[in-house]
């Protein structure tokens, strides 16, 4: 059985839409619909229906989904392996939304050019569910926020950066006493149930902070937006440019505030085990660049 035509069918039933699984694969839809048809003839199963503008799949085609799914890895698992000493094969990468601008395409961008026997699929997401889906083997690696508990011996961690904790505020308001600034103005909050928004939780209740809080959310380019639309003021950590445009901030560290440490959490075997070692090695080479031209503090050695 050709590997593609399960390709096919699993991009099928994950857009709804043969269109736009064609233009996914960079297949017409032609091409696409008669690599399903050829699967289905060789399974002996319909494994697709039309539903108005969409797909669907069958129950038969749910029924194999999973196991479509396995074995199109399994198939890509075979460059690792074949490639003996060479990184290869897909590397399944999760990645917070500060580490993905910030962090993530200077460390592929480095791969790309050392081994480009690697493919990348990249995963979104905060950093507790991308913990969970490293140590369980999910995928293979993610740039997250440092977890403040042991980690498995199945799985190895390394601090690339450490952001102290910044007041911001709208441009104009005087900044020389933080704690008045926090406790006087409306007070928008970093997720309380993040990792990253315990750590400014923790600093408001060291400092028994009373704050008039009025917005919680785990997304910090909003909440500097919303500061900048002068809505309000904002304790969260000096995440990795880019900042979003145009922004009206005034910024102080808090000397006393600690750091939100950034690192890369990997699983340790694997097929793909030199392609996540070859990622884990361009996240070291990347923050000792960043060491010796940038803020030292922020960079761990």
């Amino acid at each position: 059985m050709d590997i593609r035509f399960l390709e096919s069918f699993v991009t099928v039933a994950e857009c709804g839409s043969i269109a736009e699984a064609a233009r996914r694969l960079n297949l017409t839809p032609a091409a696409l619909a008669q690599r399903l048809q050829k699967l289905e003839q060789i399974l002996g199963r319909p494994l697709v229906v039309r539903a108005g503008r969409t797909v669907r799949p069958t129950a038969s085609g749910l029924a194999i989904l999973p196991h479509a799914r396995s074995l199109i890895e399994s198939a890509r698992d075979l460059s690792s392996i074949a490639a003996n000493d060479e990184p290869a094969g897909r590397l399944l990468i999760g990645a917070t939304a500060s580490a993905l601008t910030g962090l993530l395409p200077e460390i592929v961008g480095k791969l790309r050019g050392l081994y480009p026997g690697i493919e990348y699929f990249v995963q979104p997401g905060a950093s507790i569910p991308l913990y969970h889906e490293v140590a369980s083997g999910k995928i293979d690696a993610a740039l997250i926020v440092q977890p403040q508990f042991a980690m498995p011996k199945s799985t190895g961690w390394m601090a690339i950066r450490q952001e102290p904790l910044l007041l911001i505020a709208p441009e104009g308001v005087a900044l020389d006493n933080p704690h008045e600034v926090i406790t006087s103005h409306p007070f928008i909050r970093y997720d309380r149930s993040q990792w990253g928004g315990s750590i400014v939780d923790r600093y408001l209740r060291q400092n028994q902070l009373k704050v008039k809080e009025w917005l919680e959310l785990d997304a910090l380019d909003a909440i500097a937006s919303l500061v900048s639309r002068r809505l309000g003021v904002a304790v969260v950590p000096d995440w990795a440019p880019p900042w979003p445009e145009g922004l009206k901030l005034g910024k102080r560290v808090l000397p006393d505030g600690g750091y939100r440490q950034i690192g890369v959490l990997w699983n340790r075997s694997g097929p793909r085990s030199l392609a996540v070692q070859a990622f884990v090695d361009a996240c070291a080479t990347m923050r000792d660049d960043a060491a010796r031209i940038g803020t030292p503090e922020m960079f761990l050695e």
